[in-house]
């Protein structure tokens, strides 16, 4: 399977024909409709922008994108029965700067509805299936990103992260999603689930297309892979956010010094920001429609409108103190984690209630804190600011 590097350069050089990459893209997406990891297939699109000629640090370069996130003249849908037939007008940003540099959309991704679910499960549009565990959770809600990447559909994709949804499937498939620091990355053109937390991040078959990636889409150069002098500690389970039950990190941490890492503990239940933010990005369809939703979500929203606005404002003071005292307190440079909060994946059929918190905890963490953070398969790393990181995980992974 070529990188996205791979391929730019040798687009860029005249050695491969960017159409037949396309094809070659395609082909896969055939060969794998099994997984039910594509929901739309941009091919006439996809091989009239490769013939007209490509160019840039992403030339040729098959790109998959999150059904949450608007490419123009293409389906939409959010992953909804609401918006089933919606085609977006104009592409969001994000889309918008990686073809600027010669990324192809190839197609539009599977995801859980709204993107609210840790799971690849989908009432509306099936569930994705895992190509790497059989039977299991692709987990989510960038299911359908991770599972095309890991049977090298494409070579980079454009996700979603506001509580571990593009870092839980990349972990789950085998693949590397970054969730970058919070607003570091427009969100226009993409559909809310929960503002105070959202990001758009991207994912690959490697630490370096992610960090080139995210490079293109941040303006900063990427930086020279280094653990040199860096501190490095292993983050503790954190019971305010959910019992996670996996594991210990990869055992490298222990060997650059295994250092237990205990984050500040935020005075109020912060998932009430989180319901309230949600409920706001679906207050025109919800109650409403409330019978086009699947289960999983309406029981969700039907939680989230209950919540008092005392309880809210509560929440959201107690998330603005916890962050603030997160950003000075004496950490490692670097944390180290499993991704996953469970030490096996759930079946596919398992309800998502039986497992949410618990799968989704180390994630949830930095995705709360505003952190970035990055799973490189199975382990997590995660930093106060994206160039340390990308230093340790282009040196880690």
């Amino acid at each position: 399977m070529r990188s996205a590097a791979e391929i730019a350069r040798a687009v860029g050089a005249g050695e491969l024909d960017p159409v037949a990459v396309v094809e070659e893209a395609l082909a896969a997406i055939e060969e794998h409709r099994d997984l039910n990891a594509v929901l739309t297939v941009c091919g006439t699109e996809a091989r009239a922008r490769a013939r007209g000629g490509v160019s840039g640090r992403l030339a040729g370069v098959p790109l998959l994108v999150k059904d949450l996130i608007d490419v123009a003249g293409t389906r939409t849908t959010f992953g909804s029965k609401i918006y089933a037939d919606r085609v977006a007008e104009t592409s969001a940003p994000c889309v918008r700067a990686l073809e600027a540099e010669g990324a192809i959309v190839i197609a539009k991704t599977n995801c859980d509805e709204f993107a609210w679910g840790v799971c690849g499960q989908n009432v509306h549009w099936g569930d994705t299936q895992n190509p790497r565990h059989p039977g299991r959770i692709a987990s989510g809600s960038s299911s359908g990103n991770a599972a095309a990447l890991a049977v090298g559909i494409g070579a980079l994709a454009l996700g979603t992260d506001t509580g571990g949804s593009v870092r839980l499937p990349a972990a789950a498939c085998g693949v590397v999603g970054m969730k970058p620091e919070l607003g570091a990355i427009s969100t226009e053109g993409v559909f809310p689930l929960a503002r105070s937390f959202d990001t758009v991040g991207p994912m690959a078959r490697s630490v370096e297309d992610c960090a080139l990636a995210w490079s293109i889409l941040t303006g900063r150069a990427v930086p020279a892979p280094s653990l040199d002098a860096k501190t490095v500690g292993v983050l503790a389970r954190h019971p305010s956010l959910g019992r996670p039950e996996a594991e210990g990190p990869d055992p490298r941490a222990a060997a650059l010094g295994d250092t237990e890492v205990e984050l500040p503990v935020p005075a109020a239940d912060i998932w009430a920001v989180f319901s309230a933010d949600a409920a706001d990005s679906h207050q025109e369809t919800f109650p409403a429609r409330a019978a086009d939703y699947g289960p999983i979500i309406r029981a969700k929203l039907e939680h989230a409108i209950a919540i008092e606005p005392e309880v809210v404002a509560a929440a959201r003071d107690a998330l603005r103190a916890w962050r603030e005292a997160a950003a000075i307190v004496p950490l490692p440079d670097v944390i180290v984690s499993p991704t996953l909060g469970l030490a096996e994946l759930p079946a596919i059929e398992t309800h998502e209630e039986e497992y949410r918190v618990p799968l989704s905890a180390y994630a949830r963490a930095f995705s709360f804190l505003g952190w970035p953070a990055i799973a490189i398969g199975e382990t997590q790393l995660a930093a106060r600011d994206a160039r340390t990181l990308y230093e340790a995980a282009l040196a880690w992974g």
